[in-house]
């Protein structure tokens, strides 16, 4: 489509986008200066991989143990 300046991309919004949906080069000017560019979000819904921190991270054995100041701060009674 080329460049649309921001008055014109206000009042269309809607077009612009299925313009970048559709894979088309959409860029808002201000003064013919270009300004942004009007771009699609890709979502990739591939499954997530685990395992990629396994051997870095370590948990402490205390890891569900709260400590005792900081239990006083929140009211609880520690047990």
């Amino acid at each position: 489509m080329g460049t649309t300046n921001i008055h014109d991309a206000k009042s269309q919004l809607s077009k612009l986008i299925e313009q970048a949906m559709r894979g088309e080069e959409v860029i808002i000017a201000k003064a013919g200066k270009a300004m942004v560019r009007l771009v699609p979000i890709s979502v990739d819904d591939s499954p997530r991989l685990g395992g990629q921190w396994r051997g870095r991270v370590r948990i402490g054995d205390d890891f569900d143990t709260l400590p005792e100041d900081i239990a006083a701060a929140f009211g609880i009674e520690p047990r």
